[in-house]
């Protein structure tokens, strides 16, 4: 692949990366600030701008390597990637009435708060494909940049939100799963945030992962594509 062909897929990579990442972590902050914690909004996490959410490592170097590496060898991209954590405090989760929750509600809020961050992800494919459908039927000649980055917004969301929904702390999916598990399982669980991220890095760099969330993604992608461009 030549420096025009990278410049151009980086081009058309960013902004789908740059909003999928910052509109998840903000979600998460929003849905716990709505359940009454601070802490999103008083560590500077909830915002709209990206440069609070970004990880040097796992924002930048990562994603970056794989996604030059992958175009320059295959001529196809490869993400792998996350934004820093929102930090939140369940203790400080309230209901309508400022009491503190707990038990199924305190579980319940939790969902909530971990899907927030996955679903922000689909509602953006989904807004992808209804602009990708408008631009297909508003003209005859659609700017090939615009439907390349609209297709990319499409699958950078999709791959995001499925794979923070692997029940793997301390993914969202993993964070889930441990509220909807009865005792002693959710602790049990809960105990492989520590060594989730190293065991999510090995599955993924060793092609495991893909291989088992390759083709969820694949169908996913191919629903909100083809919803897009259907008459």
């Amino acid at each position: 692949m030549n420096s025009t062909n990278l410049i151009y897929n980086l081009l058309v990579w960013a902004p789908g990366v740059i909003f999928a990442i910052t509109l998840h972590e903000w979600a998460h902050g929003f849905a716990a600030a709505r359940y009454g914690d601070p802490t999103p909004e008083r560590m500077g996490r909830l915002t709209l701008n990206p440069l609070p959410h970004i990880d040097p490592m796992m924002t930048l170097l990562v994603p970056g390597l794989l996604l030059v590496t992958s175009l320059m060898t295959m001529g196809s991209p490869i993400l792998f990637g996350g934004a820093k954590p929102v930090p939140i405090n369940p203790n400080a989760f309230r209901d309508r009435h400022g009491q503190r929750l707990r038990g199924m509600a305190m579980r319940l809020a939790l969902i909530v708060v971990a899907g927030a961050g996955p679903l922000s992800n689909f509602l953006q494919a989904a807004v992808a494909a209804i602009a990708l459908h408008l631009l297909a039927v508003s003209t005859d000649a659609p700017s090939f940049f615009l439907v390349d980055m609209l297709l990319a917004m499409i699958k950078m969301n999709v791959i995001l939100g499925v794979f923070n929904l692997l029940p793997l702390p301390p993914l969202d999916g993993g964070r889930i799963l441990v509220a909807l598990l009865p005792p002693p399982m959710d602790q049990a669980l809960a105990a492989m945030e520590r060594i989730g991220l190293a065991l999510v890095l090995l599955l993924a760099f060793s092609g495991m992962l893909g291989s088992v969330l390759g083709p969820i993604i694949s169908s996913v992608t191919r629903f909100f594509i083809r919803q897009a461009l259907s008459s």
